[in-house]
């Protein structure tokens, strides 16, 4: 399983397009998600960070996912980079990049609302089951990030709602997790992952400083 290592200061490149960000030189000496988070901070969106992905290689050929949570969505791409499905998604309802130390040892009461993020970050995924033994997709396992269907039982959060709004104002309710409506978790996360391990990459709320990384 990766997991986020240390915030690195200063980690975005100044540059003004894909080319001279993802060049030869660069690519060699920076970590994917620097590369990305740099990309990200240019203002390029999602899928031109997809465009790099696939022609950088850094999927290695497997499918992978693309959460880009200013504007609370999500775009799933397969091992070649074709993008097969995108949706609108709901949150960590706090704004952060790094999850809090040992959130994933800790009981859902005891996760305030402050501490509810989703870190940025480049994941190994997997399909597997929560205590539940409900399906999702493990982002990571040892800090209970996963991404899944929305979850529905507590009515006052409203969260099915929430995803079918054009805004992403109120896409930020979750304890961190990532929540996709049902059906296109079946027809398209499940679809692509079950015969393959693949990639989740989360864009940062705040590209213009460091960013936790995966290694």
């Amino acid at each position: 399983m990766i997991r986020r290592g240390a915030f690195w200061p200063g980690l975005l490149v100044a540059a003004g397009s894909l080319a001279s960000i993802a060049g030869p030189a660069r690519a060699q000496s920076a970590t994917s998600i620097e590369v990305v988070s740099a990309a990200y901070a240019n203002g390029m969106s999602p899928h031109i960070v997809a465009s790099w992905i696939s022609e950088t290689g850094d999927a290695g050929g497997r499918p992978f996912i693309i959460v880009d949570k200013l504007s609370a969505r999500v775009l799933a791409f397969d091992g070649e980079g074709k993008l097969v499905g995108e949706t609108n998604a709901l949150l960590g309802m706090a704004v952060g990049d790094v999850s809090p130390p040992g959130i994933g040892e800790m009981r859902l009461a005891d996760i305030g609302p402050a501490m509810r993020i989703t870190p940025a970050g480049r994941f190994e995924a997997h399909l597997g089951r929560n205590l539940a033994g409900s399906l999702i997709l493990w982002v990571d396992y040892d800090e209970a990030l996963s991404l899944h269907p929305v979850v529905t039982s507590n009515a006052s959060e409203q969260r099915q709602h929430r995803l079918s709004t054009p805004t992403p104002l109120d896409n930020r309710i979750s304890f961190g997790c990532i929540n996709v409506p049902a059906a296109f978790f079946t027809e398209v996360v499940v679809s692509l992952f079950e015969s393959a391990n693949g990639l989740v990459y989360i864009l940062p709320d705040d590209p213009s400083g460091g960013l936790p990384l995966s290694q």
